[in-house]
């Protein structure tokens, strides 16, 4: 029994710790030590020369608006050079990039997003390169922003702050992604000020040329650079103040799938591209990447484990507490599969916990059966 207890105590704590915890310590932690000031980076009086680069795969929807919006945004047109990459489009994207006013469109083999952006930035012309998706709107003052950041020798990588947008209303805006969203911002805030973020996001975000980093094509930006730049002694930070926004998968079963499919990326990248090993980390970034990164994505078997030990200490007559706690992960269970008939939001919100943290085991799955394709698809409802 005391095996069973060890089992359950210990794999509940881990969940409170990278759910609640780490964000409280993290707090705490900017509190006590100060960190960078969160205020906003002064723009730099001389801007580099800035490469905006959209990757795109059958974007003739949007990518006239991207590339007008790319071209309207508050940067000196002479130091503004707008790259958009075709990854073996089959309509009229490459078309409508020019007409649009693009600098280069490079119209190239479908070899994935990561390889579209890798030959975008061997053609930049800027001293950065900045990434945007071709759904994905700036305001007009993000990109000075975002290079305000650089200001500071140490930085190799910047993301600025995407804002989801819901696409639907009534019973199809379902999904509960804002909620997450607006949490693990203020969490990445932290991060940044203390140290450095253990991940980006692919909307927004920049570095500078001689420290792009060229990976594995199945593995995206937004989690490999950030920690590949601090191996290299750089900083990763996030910049709020750099904003675009975009529209969220309406429902909750297309945030599951988008997940699913973002985690058979990631699961390469945590045991084979390098995130586990510490070399070039400092303790507190380990146990930031540890906290944020490890234990979020290994939730799904640390919640089967405290269940499963749950139920064999209920059954051995191990006391009262461990019956309320018994109740409470099968009421969490219980609500998520109400939430598929009631609309309510705090079964929304069950709902949303349960699929998403589901998605790492999914998604390991889906690796390890038949790996992960370096292509992808738009996700559902979000052009």
């Amino acid at each position: 029994m005391l095996a069973l207890e060890i089992a359950f105590w210990t794999c509940a704590a881990l969940i409170v710790w990278t759910q609640v915890g780490y964000a409280l310590a993290l707090a705490l932690a900017a509190r006590l030590l100060g960190g960078r000031p969160p205020g906003r980076p002064e723009t730099p009086r001389d801007l580099p020369p800035l490469s905006l680069i959209i990757a795109a795969h059958d974007e003739q929807q949007v990518i006239s608006t991207k590339v007008a919006n790319a071209l309207a945004l508050d940067y000196p047109r002479e130091l503004l050079e707008v790259i958009v990459a075709c990854d073996g489009c089959t309509d009229g994207t490459a078309v409508r990039a020019r007409q649009a006013g693009a600098d280069l469109v490079l119209e190239l083999p479908r070899g994935g997003k990561i390889r579209a952006q890798d030959a975008a930035v061997e053609r930049a012309r800027g001293e950065l390169v900045a990434f945007s998706d071709a759904n994905a709107l700036w305001e007009a003052g993000a990109a000075r922003e975002l290079v305000a950041a650089f200001a500071e020798p140490s930085v190799g990588y910047a993301c600025g702050q995407v804002r989801f947008v819901q696409a639907a209303s009534g019973a199809e805006a379902s999904n509960q992604e804002g909620v997450y969203w607006r949490y693990e911002l203020a969490v990445r805030g932290l991060e940044s000020r203390l140290s450095s973020i253990t991940a980006g996001n692919g909307a927004i975000y920049a570095t500078r040329r001689d420290s792009y980093v060229v990976v594995d094509p199945i593995m995206g930006h937004d989690l490999s650079l950030p920690f590949n730049m601090v191996k290299r002694g750089l900083r990763a930070v996030y910049v709020p103040e750099a904003r675009a926004s975009e529209r969220m998968v309406p429902s909750l079963t297309g945030e599951f799938a988008r997940k699913r499919r973002m985690m058979s990326h990631t699961w390469p990248i945590l045991l084979r591209g390098g995130m586990l090993s510490p070399r070039g980390y400092t303790p507190g970034y380990a146990l930031m990447i540890f906290s944020h990164r490890v234990l979020r994505y290994c939730s799904p078997g640390l919640h089967v484990i405290a269940l499963a030990a749950n139920i064999a200490l209920v059954a051995l007559g191990a006391g009262a507490l461990y019956t309320v706690t018994l109740v409470l992960q099968l009421a969490l269970l219980l609500a998520a599969m109400a939430a598929g008939v009631v609309r309510v939001r705090v079964l929304q919100l069950a709902r949303y916990y349960v699929l998403t943290t589901a998605s790492p085991a999914a998604g390991l799955w889906d690796w390890l059966r038949h790996g992960t394709s370096a292509a992808w698809e738009a996700a559902e409802g979000t052009r």
